[in-house]
């Protein structure tokens, strides 16, 4: 990654403060996010932008959000005519709301229970973070690899995956990287929206199968 884009934060995080995603949303913490409306209209302008990222070829396209929370992206997502699976492994989520059009199913998405070449895109908004942050932790670099053959394996060839994330630093990111080219088969770069402005900065992880 280009020197001028290096960045660390220095404030804490949830994901700094919690071991698992899991403790961070209790029902408190979890009912003020899933009723922000900030929060909304933020992860539908990310999933715009994902959707950019995808080019998808065609329309109906059979989506699945990982990661995905009380189904903000997905909901939009269906919305335009696709057809939407929600992944989250936190219970409370997936029955916030009653979001059975979105076929809610409850899996980690690092280890994700579908059969082969079955999607035609994946998106995953603000969940990454959670599953790597930690440079040279064993656990957490399995469970990024497991995640990276599971999507691999799931999506259909020639399709791409968008992963929209908050890393706490660049060196998190090159790690991912250099993770993505000795482990998987897919091909991948990072793109950064408004890199110099750390309020506006918006960094995804755009991944694509080949065969």
């Amino acid at each position: 990654m280009n020197k001028e884009y290096s960045f660390n934060i220095k404030r804490k995080r949830p994901e700094d403060l919690f071991k698992n995603v899991s403790d961070y949303f209790n029902a408190e913490t979890l009912t003020n996010y899933a009723e922000s409306k900030s929060i909304m209209r933020t992860q539908k302008k990310i999933a715009i932008r994902a959707l950019e990222l995808l080019e998808l070829q065609k329309n109906h396209c059979l989506i699945l959000d990982a990661g995905c929370g009380p189904g903000f992206a997905a909901f939009y997502l269906n919305q335009l005519g696709h057809k939407t699976v929600a992944l989250d492994f936190i219970l409370d989520f997936l029955k916030f709301y009653d979001i059975t059009d979105l076929n809610p199913i409850l899996a980690d998405m690092s280890y994700t229970p579908f059969q082969p070449k079955i999607f035609d895109a994946i998106i995953s908004i603000s969940a990454l973070q959670w599953i790597f942050k930690e440079v040279g932790n064993k656990i957490m670099r399995s469970n990024l690899i497991s995640l990276f053959r599971s999507f691999y394996n799931i999506l259909k060839p020639n399709s791409r995956a968008v992963i929209q994330f908050y890393p706490k630093s660049n060196v998190v990111m090159e790690n991912i990287g250099k993770i993505i080219r000795e482990t998987t088969q897919f091909s991948g770069t990072f793109i950064i929206d408004n890199p110099n402005n750390p309020k506006k900065r918006k960094i995804f992880l755009l991944l694509e199968k080949k065969i």
